[in-house]
């Protein structure tokens, strides 16, 4: 490893303002990229209580020489670059010399490492950037630190975290980010003494993605590759079928650095665009290698975005490789007929012409008895008529069973008439007689005024019919209604979600739906659970990046509620701050949407009848949740004008 040495003050004014320690996944990041400088092939990382109270990174790499530990906890002090010039030529992940500076000082440090050709390692301690101890310690070779009680000092910084899960869930992103960027590094996380990820460190990017995203996700992918030039993207990326309803999984490397590329971002929309579903985003993990003279790293305090010589170089080589890939990769299943199998179905067909039944006997329905004596049944012959009537009959005569089965029995019986065998018949029986109130016993219960009937008056209407099956055509009186199917169902359903009938209407699932999400969208949903579920849906946390879903509302089909927690996770993360009441709106918003008729769908006679029916007993709804009318009016007036009459 080389020299750690203290940049000079024309060097560092070159460089980005470093990025403030401000939570434990930021401490995690740059630690764990100065294992992977230092060539390590095996990192293992231990949180507690979120990564507040305790934090361990333990790597096998170089190490650090005893001279220089006391210059690496200092202030713009690396081995990574030594003239301004190196900046043009960036090929490491850190290289400003700011972290363990910036680590020190808000926390306390413990340092165990042995560089190679040591023969004893060193102990080195530091708490809020001043020196305790430093002393021999044996250790193997490598490099461990340990984090204790970060913000012990600064208050201030200390009230700003979050709860513990959400700031473990934030570490646990940034643990599968360098996972995935690195698969030639066998990571370990231990999160409150629980192991809850292990790469293999095989260098295959598809191991490496099953170890994060699990089975599923994997399956969903098809891998992607393609060299342009100087530039070369390989990875993987989501078959158009797998399309998920937001951006969230889209993961793009350069040079095996996170970054954020609205270029390599359109480009990969553009590419899948005519293959996914219009709203659906495709997935990604993709990694960029390019010359580093071809692109600067060192223009954003957090190294995430990156500015290259050629954009449009870069456009199309993401494009073209996305677009291969889609083209060849997602194929769909062929039937081919042999000529062979064809010829043998037609054989096998014209024998089956060939085939005669045998001819009708006269003596058919002739029996025998024992003896030997002929019996002639008659045959029956019943026309289609007689059939209809005697199909007529019976239900009429279930009908009045049913109506005489359904009304209350009024018979009683006086003491002493029991008839034959104990039963009373019906000639024993009279009519129950209305009880009567003794005159000397006060009434002392309210009499409450019988209510008016107050339903609306019922509305005329006819239902013509449906066009493009997204339109119903309807008429009252002197009106003609052509009503959006999909936006009064969608409003419909909206104002009884709002109303708070979710309770009521929700239903436990026979078999739990489990949803990966990113560490984010995962750590939002759990922070949510209480929203969700007066939204009608009870969630759990299933460990790792996914969550269960055993209850959902009642009015959402069972096969879009994967899909569904997707949107509201995507939803809830860029909405952090938003009320909660707007949150629980915009919840409504979506499960009305998704659970609503869809521009397309068939619908018979009946349901038009009774939608149109329903939609017009309900007078304030005139715009679905967009802001869309739901239906146009048009008096016989304005058509008869419209065609000269009047």
């Amino acid at each position: 490893m080389s020299k750690i040495q203290i940049l000079s003050k024309q060097i560092t004014e070159l460089i980005a303002a470093g990025e403030v320690v401000e939570r434990p996944a930021s401490v995690v990041k740059e630690i764990m990229e100065n294992s992977i400088d230092a060539g390590a092939t095996d990192i293992t990382l231990e949180i507690k209580n979120g990564g507040i109270t305790y934090i361990r990174i333990t790597d096998n790499g170089t190490g650090i020489q005893k001279d220089d530990i006391a210059n690496a906890f200092k202030s713009h002090a690396t081995s990574k670059i030594s003239s301004a010039d190196d900046l043009n030529a960036i090929v490491t992940l850190g290289f400003r010399g700011e972290a363990l500076a910036s680590v020190a000082a808000v926390s306390k440090v413990e340092l165990l490492t042995r560089a190679a050709g040591e023969e004893l390692g060193t102990r080195y301690c530091i708490e809020g950037g001043e020196q305790i101890l430093f002393d021999d310690a044996g250790c193997p070779k490598g490099t461990t630190l340990i984090i204790r009680d970060l913000f012990y000092n600064t208050p201030a910084r200390m009230k700003f975290l979050k709860k513990d899960v959400s700031e473990a869930n934030a570490v646990a992103g940034v643990v599968d980010r360098i996972a995935l960027s690195h698969p030639e590094i066998a990571v370990r996380f231990i999160r409150d003494g629980k192991q809850t990820l292990l790469t293999p460190g095989d260098g295959k990017l598809s191991s490496a993605i099953y170890a994060v995203f699990g089975k599923e996700f994997t399956d969903s992918l098809i891998p992607a590759e393609y060299t342009l030039e100087n530039i070369k993207v390989s990875g993987f990326v989501s078959k158009p079928l797998a399309a998920r309803p937001n951006r969230s999984m889209q993961f793009f490397f350069l040079n095996k650095r996170l970054i954020k590329t609205a270029t390599g971002t359109t480009a990969l929309n553009e590419a899948d665009k005519h293959s996914s579903m219009a709203g659906k985003f495709p997935s990604c993990v993709l990694n960029i290698d390019i010359s580093p003279d071809q692109v600067d790293i060192n223009v954003h305090p957090a190294k995430t975005e990156a500015r290259f010589v050629n954009e449009k170089q870069l456009f199309n080589v993401i494009y073209y490789c996305v677009k291969n890939a889609v083209h060849g990769g997602d194929s769909r299943p062929n039937i081919n007929v042999a000529k062979a199998a064809v010829a043998q179905y037609l054989n096998i067909a014209d024998e089956a012409r060939q085939i005669r039944l045998p001819d009708k006997k006269e003596d058919f329905w002739e029996h025998r008895l024992a003896d030997g004596t002929k019996i002639h049944k008659p045959q029956i012959n019943i026309t289609a008529d007689d059939a209809i009537d005697e199909i007529v009959k019976d239900l009429k005569e279930a009908e009045n069973y049913s109506a005489a089965a359904c009304q209350p029995p009024n018979i009683v019986s006086e003491p002493g008439m029991a008839g034959e065998n104990g039963y009373i018949t019906a000639s024993e029986t009279k009519p129950a007689a209305k009880p009567v109130m003794p005159e000397n016993i006060t009434q002392n219960y309210p009499v409450f005024p019988q209510e008016e009937d107050t339903a609306p008056p019922e509305i005329s209407v006819t239902v013509i019919g449906e066009v493009f099956r997204t339109y119903i055509i309807a008429e009252s009186g002197e009106q003609i209604y052509i009503i959006d199917k999909h936006a009064a169902h969608e409003r419909i359903i909206f104002d009884q979600l709002m109303a708070g009938k979710t309770d009521e209407s929700a239903q436990i699932m026979l078999v739990p739906v489990t949803v990966t999400l990113s560490k984010e969208e995962y750590s939002a949903v759990l922070e949510n659970t209480d929203l969700l579920i007066k939204a009608g849906f009870e969630v759990e946390d299933f460990g790792a990046g996914m969550v269960i879903v055993r209850e959902c509302p009642m009015m959402l089909d069972m096969g879009s509620v994967e899909e569904v927690l997707m949107e509201l996770a995507g939803y809830l993360l860029s909405n952090r701050h938003e009320l909660i009441s707007g949150k629980l709106e915009w919840l409504f918003h979506s499960i009305a949407c998704r659970a609503a008729i869809k521009a397309g769908d068939f619908t018979s006679g009946y349901e038009r009848e009774r939608f149109v029916e329903n939609l017009l007993s309900l007078p304030d709804i005139r715009y679905c949740p967009h802001g869309r009318p739901v239906m146009i009016e048009m008096k016989r007036k304005e058509l008869e004008k419209s065609f000269g009459r009047i």
